[in-house]
């Protein structure tokens, strides 16, 4: 990989301090201090930040989701579409992600041995679902048993069904055996649901408690997909370490959240592509109905979490074949807070978040090298984020792995 220095643009180092002219060194895939020899890279008009941390994505579903649930594409397709997808998130400028569902291990193996482009990928494997409830999308006539029959080892497993605590352990404990590094639960209803409601609550406290159990076992954690405030408070009595998209989280749930230091990641990109063109996921029209109103409470909760100060990252939860604009969460969330708050969660609050604290996240001598330069500065325009154009250079772990100057 060598020694090179980026000169010239505009640093954003992701910890939320105001811009800094320098020069930035990268060596053997490290952020070092500026200086000596290697390479100048002239980025001279351009804005640098640390690469993009998408917390919610679901690479495996980059297929329209009934066909590929009822066995109507091919493993190949299915493939093809999942990798085209690693390979536009990283030219997004999202050096890291974490995969809340969809894919199986092999995935994961295949991205971090360089035989297809992508970013670092965290991984839950399958999602750990009550029989019956959300991550399930069988027939109604389907036996529940049959579910896992839908699986393609090594590439695509959306979900694993229990229906009581032991089943939920058995089930955890091979998705650890599979790659898994953390958990996650489904312990309400959905917005992409095909047999339960938003308010529904699934999984009692004691049930969850298991997989947490199983996850510090392991050094790890849960993290829960919740909507209403009885689930994500079942959860934090559990003890799960975070709760995503939070739709109708309140003042008393915002609190109990930060006193138990249980981080959110709201989702708001995902919502925005339903409303706009529900059909392209392969889901029925009813699903746009089920996410009117989402936005508005979610931005509700997002504004009470902030009160409380709960720890908030940033994730895109996009879903079926129009995965490319990844960036569009970030300007999202620049419409209600910041651009620079959006960016802070996107990277540092991020890489908190998943455990990379100290390896990613900010620009900082030590640190992996994931940089992105922009073309224009995201502050001024955050629209430059749901753009992957203006990515004009992506730097992984010290590689140059996008350059479109």
């Amino acid at each position: 990989m060598g020694r090179f220095q980026i000169v010239g643009a505009t640093v954003l180092d992701g910890s939320g301090r105001d811009p800094e002219d320098v020069a930035v060194a990268v060596e053997d895939g490290l952020i070092t201090e500026p200086g000596g020899s290697g390479e100048r890279l002239d980025a001279t008009g351009l804005t640098m930040t640390p690469g993009l941390i998408d917390a919610h994505v679901h690479l495996g579903l980059s297929s329209p989701i009934q066909p590929q649930f009822s066995f109507q594409l091919s493993a190949a397709e299915i493939a093809a579409d999942i990798f085209a997808t690693a390979g536009a998130t990283l030219d997004a400028g999202f050096t890291t992600v974490r995969d809340t569902g969809g894919i199986d291990g092999g995935v994961v193996t295949t991205i971090a041995k360089g035989k297809v482009r992508g970013p670092r990928v965290l991984s839950c494997g399958p999602v750990q679902c009550q029989t019956g409830g959300h991550g399930y999308y069988g027939a109604e006539w389907e036996p529940t048993e049959l579910w896992s029959g839908h699986h393609i080892p090594g590439l695509a497993a959306l979900s694993m069904m229990s229906g009581n605590a032991d089943e939920l352990r058995g089930n955890v404990r091979e998705a650890f055996r599979r790659g898994a590094s953390f958990l996650k639960l489904c312990v309400t209803g959905g917005v992409v649901s095909a047999h339960d409601k938003l308010t529904d609550t699934q999984f009692t406290v004691e049930e969850i408690a298991v997989a947490v159990q199983e996850a510090a076992a392991r050094g790890t954690y849960v993290t829960v997909h919740a909507h209403n405030n009885e689930g994500i408070r079942n959860a934090v009595e559990a003890g799960v370490r975070c709760v995503e998209h939070g739709t109708d989280i309140d003042e008393s749930t915002a609190a109990l959240m930060a006193a138990h230091d249980v981080a959110l990641v709201p989702t708001f990109a995902v919502v925005e592509h339903l409303l706009r063109d529900t059909a392209e996921t392969g889901l029925g029209e009813s699903i746009r109905d089920r996410a009117l109103g989402v936005r508005e409470r979610m931005a509700g909760a997002l504004a009470a979490a902030k009160e409380a100060e709960v720890r908030i990252g940033l994730g895109s939860d996009l879903i079926g074949p129009a995965q490319d604009r990844r960036g569009e969460e970030l300007t999202l969330r620049a419409d209600l807070e910041t651009p620079m708050e959006a960016l802070v969660a996107a990277t540092k609050t991020n890489a908190e978040i998943l455990g990379l604290s100290g390896e990613a996240g900010v620009i900082a001598p030590g640190l992996q090298a994931d940089l992105v330069l922009w073309n224009g500065n995201p502050l001024e325009n955050p629209k430059l984020f749901a753009d992957p154009a203006n990515a004009v250079v992506v730097v992984q772990a010290g590689r140059v792995v996008k350059d479109l100057r």
